[in-house]
């Protein structure tokens, strides 16, 4: 368009379909201008400055539909004008210069549809005889042209061919006169007056003249822009008692009186139509009125419209100029109810008692002000579909409120203000397919398994709710979900594991979120996924993610916009695409991170070993060093500092206080100051003591150091080849937790040990054998008195 051409271009593929050649001066229509274009069905030539058609000027299209004229200043037209338009449907003549029909050789296009010659110099609207061969036309627009007169020859075609289904449109002609009986026996479909007449009186003249006609749609009034009548009396109605109307719509009039009840004259209509109307009550509506349909749009109501009409089934009342509150009406047909834009206020919803109807099927309250849910719609189980999208809803998680709607196809809830702590919300909506709640949020902004009751969902909007993670099985009753919306949210992860059980999904959109990465196996994504849509997140492009990353280049084929996916860290790749990313970077730095790490480990290990043994290779040189000495102790004592009260009130006190006497080596008394404690412990412990005493107990299976020192113990014994360690249990131990140290595990399991039972008998039979096992191998004291020696008679 608009390319300074002054002919069809030769270089247009002959198969195109669509032609745009608006605002280039052709001037003239050569007979064959079109003939390459066997398939075009489109043909768009507004303001080329056409003066002249030639014959056979679309020759060969034979599939052409629609043709655009507008604004050409066509000075005639030849008899051949549109010849060869075989398939013509649409056809648009704004702005031609046309001065009639009867000039116009369209009587040939017996495929014809819709004709618009509005804007023109048309004087009359005499529709010529050639119409009747025209048995496919559905719509002529007459409107904006000269029109001031409608006589009875004007519409003789109309009523010479009853079968004419026709819509005509004489809008904004100056209409002052139409004949008596000039629509007498007519039919159509609809017809439209508005903007035609410049007094009340005129125009009531003019409606009482419509007698006799027979229309499905009669469209009085006026636009928006363009006012004529300064006052619309309601008994300008009093003029359609003759005329049959099925559906009637009034449009923008200016004091419009609030008395419905002049409207008498359409009574019996079934369907009402108000908009642009400058009405502000809508009361005592007479219970006899037949409407069906009630539609109010754009008024002034000042307050809610009392209506009790038996016969109503369909009641729209949407984009109210005021704000107003909501009051009952009895309606016991209503099936429709639209109360959209309104900034309506609701003290109560929803239930049989604020509407009088159990029939409702359809109910529309979004974009209204506050919503408070007192009832779950009992007495209004027909419900498909309910709307409240960007309304305030309040109490709506404090209960089930749609309990009752079994038969509920579609909720949309989003933007209401709502947030979701309430696992039960949707209980009963065992049909619902369509679920919208985008805008609002959820405890914590966890997405919790509030959809175990709706297994039929199919779609569902879960956008700009600000969740941060979904919980475990959400999704996985939802076998028929077939589009998922999670946008806008701030999710950190992709897992697919929460999406495995979505056998139907088709389309999944992840989009504007913060995922870094996946988390857990991608394969697990529904076979059925054939859409999925990442953009616009915090993708990490680092050695880390390799497998999301490459993940992302494997399914290209299924990832919306993948060529579009950015980077967003590290600082360096910021905005760098996803698809760029280099995987073989990271093998390099694997290498060499695994080089680094197997050095590391060797290095470790040897000072591990060097560390562990060190103490073993001591006790070695000592045991040499001390292999002739006599030992200064008879016992070393291992045992936890939180078993040491026991040590000193029973152990220490029986052996070193009783007869016979022993000796023994103990960390707090006996190590040097100074000294490592490791080194005391073997050279003041182990290489000075003829046996070692081991107390087992749950505090020195926990201890790091008493198994340090059980360690040596054991290296100790197997180089002095003594059976010197005894084992003391001193309270029972769990035997999961024995098991944890392997070595001491299998020597309680294979030796005998002492076990310490609190009671008179069980201490006589314990300090009898432990101190049997410290006299093995103590050498005699000569010095030892008879008392001594008869004290130690009894113990043997």
């Amino acid at each position: 368009m608009d390319q300074k051409l002054s002919k069809v271009p030769d270089d247009i593929p002959s198969s195109t379909k669509n032609i745009d050649l608006s605002f280039n001066p052709l001037k003239i229509l050569r007979s064959y201008s079109f003939s390459n274009f066997s398939e075009l069905q489109w043909l768009d030539l507004s303001r080329c400055e056409i003066e002249t058609i030639e014959d056979k000027a679309w020759h060969g299209l034979h599939h052409l539909s629609n043709l655009i004229l507008t604004g050409n200043p066509i000075q005639s037209f030849s008899p051949g004008s549109f010849s060869g338009l075989t398939s013509l449907e649409n056809l648009v003549a704004v702005e031609t210069k046309l001065a009639s029909l009867e000039s116009f050789p369209i009587g040939q296009l017996i495929t014809l549809k819709k004709l618009n010659v509005a804007h023109n110099r048309i004087h009359s609207c005499k529709l010529p005889a050639y119409f009747s061969n025209l048995t496919n036309l559905v719509h002529v627009d007459l409107s904006y042209n000269y029109i001031q007169t409608i006589t009875v020859n004007d519409l003789q075609f109309l009523r010479e061919n009853p079968q004419v289904n026709l819509s005509l449109d004489i809008s904004l002609n100056p209409i002052d006169f139409i004949q008596d009986q000039a629509f007498q026996g007519i039919k159509l479909h609809e017809l439209t007056l508005r903007g035609n007449f410049n007094s009340s009186n005129i125009m009531k003249t003019c409606l009482q003249n419509l007698a006799g006609l027979h229309v499905h749609r009669l469209i009085l009034g006026e636009f928006k822009d363009e006012r004529n009548l300064e006052i619309f009396e309601p008994s300008i109605m009093e003029g359609l008692c003759d005329v049959t109307i099925d559906e009637f719509r009034l449009t923008y009039t200016n004091d419009f009186s609030d008395d419905i009840v002049k409207f008498h004259c359409l009574a019996n209509v079934s369907a009402m139509s108000l908009a642009g109307v400058s009405l502000k009550y809508v009361e005592d509506v007479p219970k006899h009125f037949k409407w069906q349909s009630l539609s109010i749009i754009r008024c002034q109501l000042k307050q809610f419209p009392t209506l009790d009409l038996p016969f109503l089934k369909s009641l729209t009342l949407t984009m109210n100029k005021g704000s107003i509150s909501f009051k009952k009406v009895a309606l016991p047909s209503l099936s429709y109810l639209d109360l959209s834009r309104n900034a309506l206020s609701f003290s109560g919803c929803c239930s049989y008692s604020d509407l009088g109807t159990n029939s409702l099927r359809h109910l529309d309250l979004s974009f209204n002000g506050a919503i408070i849910m007192s009832a779950n719609f009992m007495g209004l189980e027909e419900l498909q579909h309910l709307d409240f999208q960007h309304s305030t809803l309040k109490r709506l998680t404090e209960f089930s409120p749609f309990l009752s709607l079994e038969k509920l196809l579609y909720l949309d809830i989003s933007y209401t203000n709502t947030k979701i702590d309430f696992d039960g919300i949707f209980l009963g909506l065992t049909s619902l397919n369509t679920l919208k709640m985008a805008g609002n949020s959820f405890k914590d902004n966890t997405l919790s398994n509030v959809f175990a009751n709706t297994t039929n969902l199919t779609f569902l909007d879960l956008s700009k709710c600000q969740l941060e993670q979904i919980s475990w099985g959400v999704f996985d009753t939802l076998h028929r979900l077939q589009l998922l919306n999670m946008s806008h949210n701030n999710l950190l992860f992709l897992d697919s594991s929460h999406y495995n059980q979505l056998y139907s999904l088709s389309t999944l959109d992840c989009s504007f979120n913060r995922i870094e990465t996946s988390k857990g196996i991608l394969q697990h994504f529904p076979k059925s996924l054939a859409f999925f849509n990442l953009t616009n997140n915090s993708v990490a492009c680092i050695c880390e993610h390799q497998k999301f990353l490459q993940w992302v280049k494997d399914q290209k084929q299924f990832l919306v916009n993948v060529e579009q996916m950015t980077c967003a860290t590290p600082v360096e790749m910021n905005t760098s695409l996803v698809l760029d990313f280099n995987n073989s970077t990271c093998y390099m730095y694997k290498t060499i991170i695994s080089v680094s790490v197997v050095s590391v480990i060797v290095v470790s290990t040897v000072a591990f070993l060097i560390y562990h043994f060190y103490f073993h290779l001591i006790l070695i040189a000592g045991c040499k060093k001390y292999s002739r000495g006599e030992s200064i102790y008879d016992a070393f004592v291992i045992y936890s500092s939180q078993n040491e009260d026991w040590v000193r009130n029973e152990l220490v006190k029986n052996l070193e206080e009783g007869v016979p006497r022993f000796h023994l080596c103990l960390h707090y008394r006996d190590f040097i100051p100074g000294v490592a404690i490791a080194a005391n412990i073997i050279q003041e412990g182990f290489h000075k003591s003829r046996k070692v005493i081991v107390v087992v107990s749950r505090h020195f299976i926990q201890s790091r150091w008493c198994i340090f020192e059980y360690e040596i113990a054991q290296t100790w014994q197997f180089l002095s080849s003594r059976s010197g360690i005894i084992f003391i249990v001193l309270e029972k131990v769990e035997k999961s937790l024995l098991r944890q140290q392997v070595e001491l595990y299998r020597l309680l399991s294979r030796n005998t040990y002492l076990e310490w039972e609190d009671n008179p008998l069980g201490r006589h039979i314990f300090w009898r054998r432990l101190k049997n096992a410290l006299l093995d191998g103590k050498a005699s004291n000569p010095e030892q008195t008879a008392e001594e020696e008869q004290e130690t008679a009894t113990w043997t």
